[in-house]
């Protein structure tokens, strides 16, 4: 079945003819994605069939390949989203609309690891950019700037989410304090603050301020609204050549 028919299967009616599948596409669905939550992204279409309980080949009766599957948890998981109800200025709505993103990377985490630039055109995908341009609407912007704008803010916290990811599998192995002091000690030993000043002198400040090399959360409350003020900068700009 073509994939845009799956992903609005809700409001299509089914032209099957023979006995009814066992499961639903939707349970296929769902236990791919409680699959994706456990193993991450290179989850396997037998991790699928396992999770289901059916031959991996039995699949295919719901869906073409992995790459369609995966589309469908997209636009799943995208509809289930938690959503900040959007109140105050745009930089706030904008900011609701960040963290909501954050927390659905939180929560699965896969979804960072999926990059393509095709649309996917299901009930839940159109429902969350349509939630999302309500943020930004009312700026004065041309209808294509503000498609680039929230997709300015959701990559950054696309790559926010990579990082927070990482750093909390590090924590597992090893508490980011305990590598600072170890790390730091051999540094100091080395003594390489003449030979790189400023690194020294902004890596030790950083390192003793976060108890790490790098606090990704930190990194995103800083971004986020330096991000902010660039299109806040953006948009003054473009008031002051619409007034001239």
């Amino acid at each position: 079945m073509e994939t845009i028919d799956l992903l609005w299967r809700a409001e299509i009616t089914p032209n099957r003819r023979g006995r009814p599948p066992k499961y639903t596409t939707d349970q296929v669905v769902e236990a791919a994605i409680t699959v994706a939550d456990r193993v991450g992204s290179a989850f396997s279409l037998r991790d699928v069939a396992s999770e289901v309980g059916i031959p991996v080949m039995s699949l295919y009766s719901y869906i073409d390949s992995r790459e369609q599957l995966l589309e469908l948890m997209i636009d799943d998981v995208h509809a289930q989203m938690a959503r900040i109800p959007l109140a105050g200025d745009w930089r706030s709505r904008l900011t609701a609309v960040a963290d909501d993103n954050l927390t659905l990377f939180a929560d699965h985490g896969w979804l960072a690891d999926v990059e393509s630039e095709r649309a996917i055109l299901g009930p839940g995908t159109l429902t969350k950019y349509e939630y999302e341009l309500e943020a930004i609407n009312d700026l004065e912007l041309t209808d294509t700037d503000k498609d680039a704008a929230l997709n300015v803010v959701l990559d950054f916290v696309k790559a926010s989410a990579r990082a927070l990811a990482h750093a909390t599998r590090e924590r597992t192995h090893e508490d980011p304090q305990q590598w600072w002091e170890r790390e730091g000690a051999k540094l100091a030993v080395l003594g390489i603050e003449a030979r790189f000043p400023l690194a020294s002198r902004i890596g030790t400040a950083a390192g003793e301020a976060q108890g790490a090399a790098r606090d990704s959360r930190r990194a995103y409350e800083f971004g986020l609204p330096v991000i902010l003020d660039g299109l806040a900068a953006r948009l003054a700009d473009h008031s002051c050549v619409s007034g001239g």
